[in-house]
């Protein structure tokens, strides 16, 4: 017969000893058998490693509660049970329950996947034993969140709900209620700047303007805190160092809708400082160190000028290997003269060298192709500027969304680290089918395959079967950037086009061309590359409209046998250039600048001579800390002509090399390719007209003043000047996450496309209306400008622009078009 004894009063929570009711003198006794009850999902072995007690032990009743603590420490046990049958020990247990599933309800402020993060740390998630004691804890913690983004009506209740199998489904009901929102905020004790100018410094707003669309009176917990330190800093910039918030009060209304806030401040005195000392060891460079300090003696205390030094010290010594150095500065004040002496103490700590660099993230871009754009080698000492050089570099290969640095120490060594590279990959080329439209220019479609990281190699590649309304091209391009160690880059394409213009919203003629080029780039430091190459190609000219600016190309180079047939030319051309760029990233740069210089001209005895130049200017300037708003200023300026001469003519440029401008890649708001001159046409009736050679009449009979001009399309020319002012804003309603690939900006953009070579004076015998028309077409003083906003994002079939533009400076023959849309078009 089972006799049941208690052997332990009720010590731990939800442990008993089972028993006839009646409490006994405990007696030690020898354990001869150990029987466990209720066992399910956990193994007997597993339970039985967990029960500090053996067969032959004899216990007593302090060995009986570790035991009993110890199978609850296993974290499998809701219940415990522990009674004796003569020398058999009983443990009698009741599993805790499975989680099979945990469900959220209710919840918008807090994502699913953040609640499950939180409860992963927790222990809280499917397939773990639930620990029902924990829950009570887990829904104070969320209620806490809650309060602190002012939400005081939030409810958060744990439901369980038992399912067969001894599991369980584990809900969490959420009630947020509305935030409260914040009423007033007072400042008492201030006099030296004015309650409007403080509240101004607070992230956390009592008044938001009608028009502020975004702004908010919501209170957070965390943001208050933030903003005391703001105060707190804007004080000690401005010269108070005894600068102190004694208290603050929230006060919330009756209703728990509303919330008061006062911030109590004791503002003290302004402060000089009376010298400034540098301690520590300072390497040898105190002479250095001191030429370069920002705070001098006179000067008004300014706290972020310190916090400036230290950084600014930390910085250089991390150039020579201290990567953890530490410089601290120690005020020391005199509140009678109100002066503070600072005392800046250097401490280097060890130089410490690179062990290893590892790269994480890249799952297409090959390690080599990252590590030859490294300034940091292994085996060196850590600079931190060489660091920051490699992330730079990194960052402008176009590759990568993001890139982040870490600096690893090696586990028991204070000298040695690993230096880890983090990056987020990006499309880096497009399976690209292209789609464009424009309120003017209707729908235009392109195909194309560009890879600038081909399978990861860092090589840029392309197959282009390019197709719309105007232009049909295949191209073939491959270019290896590093063809040397040295970063001597080699590549070549082959291509065949076939263009009409006259699809293109130009002045009709078809263009035909195919060719070859080499080119190779040529790295001069850091920032400054050259580039150079040669090339062939064959075009072929036809069904040129008769207009004035083409007659003058068409007369010198038609076959004199057979006028009307097709123009051919072959040229061999070089081409050179230089560009500089310091820009921090090379997708949606947010710093920096980036210059491009580029020339090409036809070797002399090819069939036309000419030349083109082109210079390409951009500067991003950060107007906030975390580069949300930046300021872009870019600018274009270009010239073309012919050079010698060609049957007793002069050379000129070919009309189809002009510059052109107008559309989403230049002057938005305008019609693609309509900015600059027109062509023009003379007509008699229905004849055309041109000038005679004489000068002083139209060469067909009649009165000249009877000659008719008549306006065509674009033809572009010889000079052009663009220049374009954006303001990059944070792209509203979407995730911070995002703005590596999605751009928003607001711009105003100017320029003008002009001829300086054709000669219009020889045109002075038409009606005098008639020639000033003619006249506006060379006259580089016809600027054009627009303004508006334009988005563009990256996506898997490539980059995407959209843009609205309206013109604030146009002229009568101009073609606007206010909205454009483009898939697959480079920005």
């Amino acid at each position: 017969m089972r006799l049941n004894k208690l052997f332990a009063s009720m010590i731990l929570v939800g442990a008993s000893f089972s028993g006839n009711g009646v409490a006994e003198t405990f007696q030690p006794f020898e354990v001869t058998d150990i029987q466990i009850d209720g066992l399910q999902r956990v193994a007997l072995g597993a339970a039985l490693l967990s029960l500090p007690v053996k067969v032959g032990d004899t216990v007593d009743q302090v060995k009986l509660q570790q035991a009993i603590k110890s199978l609850y420490a296993s974290t499998n046990f809701e219940t415990i049970n522990v009674a004796r049958e003569d020398g058999v020990l009983i443990v009698t247990v009741k599993e805790r329950a499975t989680i099979s599933a945990v469900t959220f309800e209710g919840n918008k402020d807090i994502k699913d996947e953040q609640l499950q993060e939180s409860l992963d740390g927790s222990g809280i998630k499917i397939g773990e034993s639930l620990d029902r004691t924990m829950l009570s804890g887990i829904e104070k913690g969320l209620q806490d969140f809650y309060y602190g983004v002012g939400k005081y009506g939030a409810k958060v209740e744990a439901e369980v709900i038992n399912l067969p199998r001894n599991r369980v489904e584990l809900k969490f009901n959420f009630t947020e209620g509305l935030a409260a929102e914040i009423r007033q905020i007072n400042v008492v004790g201030n006099s030296v700047f004015s309650d409007s100018e403080i509240i101004g410094l607070l992230e956390l707003k009592d008044y938001v303007a009608w028009w502020d669309l975004f702004g908010e009176r919501r209170y957070q917990k965390q943001k208050l805190q933030a903003d005391l330190e703001t105060v707190k800093t804007y004080y000690h910039n401005q010269g108070y160092i005894r600068f102190e918030v004694s208290s603050t009060q929230v006060a919330m209304t009756p209703d728990r809708k509303g919330l008061y806030i006062t911030i109590n401040v004791d503002e003290g005195e302004k402060y000089k400082v009376s010298e400034v000392n540098l301690t520590g060891e300072l390497m040898g460079r105190e002479k250095l160190m001191k030429a370069i300090l920002p705070i001098k003696e006179g000067d008004m205390y300014n706290g972020g000028d310190v916090t400036f030094t230290e950084e600014m010290y930390s910085k250089y010594l991390g150039r020579f290997g201290y990567a953890y150095p530490e410089v601290k500065t120690f005020p020391e004040i005199n509140d009678e003269t109100k002066e503070v002496s600072l005392n800046i103490n250097v401490n280097p700590g060890k130089r410490v060298y690179v062990r290893s660099i590892n790269f994480s993230g890249n799952a297409v871009t090959k390690d080599e192709v990252m590590r030859r754009e490294l300034r940091q080698m292994e085996g060196a000492w850590l600079n931190s500027a060489q660091v920051e050089q490699s992330k730079s570099r990194l960052n402008r290969l176009g590759y990568f969304e993001t890139v982040d640095t870490e600096t690893v120490q090696v586990p028991g060594s204070d000298d040695l680290v690993d230096v880890a590279f983090n990056v987020k990959e990006q499309p880096s080329g497009s399976f690209n089918a292209g789609v464009g439209y424009g309120t003017e220019s209707g729908l235009s479609l392109q195909f194309g395959v560009q890879q600038s990281n081909f399978l990861g190699t860092g090589n840029q590649a392309g197959v282009s079967l390019n197709t719309n309304k105007y232009s049909k091209n295949v191209n073939f391009s491959y270019t290896d950037p590093y063809f040397t160690k040295d970063g001597v880059s080699l590549g070549g394409s082959i291509y065949w086009n076939e263009f009409d213009a006259n699809e293109a919203n130009l002045e009709r003629y078809k263009n035909k061309s195919y060719g070859i080029a080499l080119n190779s780039g040529f790295p001069i430091n850091e920032y400054n590359r050259l580039n150079g190459g040669i090339g062939y190609r064959h075009n072929s000219i036809s069904e040129i409209s008769a207009y004035e600016q083409a007659l003058r190309f068409y007369n010198v180079y038609r076959e004199s046998d057979d006028p009307n047939a097709d123009l051919s030319f072959d040229n061999f051309e070089l081409n050179g250039g230089w560009s500089r760029s310091t820009l921090n990233r090379g997708t949606f740069p947010t710093d920096g600048s980036s210059q491009r210089f580029s020339a090409k001209a036809t070797i002399p005895g090819s069939d036309l001579q000419y030349f083109k130049t082109d210079l390409d200017t951009n500067f991003y300037l950060p107007l906030t800390r975390n580069h949300g708003f930046v300021l872009l200023t870019r600018a274009r300026l270009g010239y073309a002509n012919g050079y010698g001469s060609f049957n007793q003519n002069d050379q000129i440029l070919p009309f189809w090399e002009n510059y052109y401008s107008g559309g989403s890649s230049s002057l938005r708001g305008f019609k693609s390719n309509s900015v600059g001159p027109r062509s023009f046409y003379l007509y008699r009736g229905s004849e055309p007209c041109a000038p005679d050679p004489s000068g002083d009449s139209c060469s067909l009979p009649g009165e000249p003043n009877q000659i008719q001009v008549s306006s065509g399309r674009s033809i572009g020319g010889n000079a052009i000047a663009t220049a374009s002012m954006e303001m990059i804003v944070p792209t509203p309603f979407l995730d911070e996450a995002y703005s590596n690939s999605v751009r928003t900006s607001f711009f105003v953009d100017a320029g003008n496309v002009w001829d300086t070579e054709f000669d219009y004076d020889s045109y002075r015998y038409l009606p005098a209306d008639q020639f000033d028309k003619l006249e506006d077409y060379s006259d580089p003083s016809r600027i054009r400008a627009s303004w508006g906003m334009s988005v563009q994002w990256l996506s898997p079939m490539g980059p995407m622009v959209f843009s609205l533009a309206w013109p604030i400076k146009e002229y009568e023959d101009d073609e606007t078009e206010i909205f454009s849309f483009n898939i697959g078009k480079t920005f």
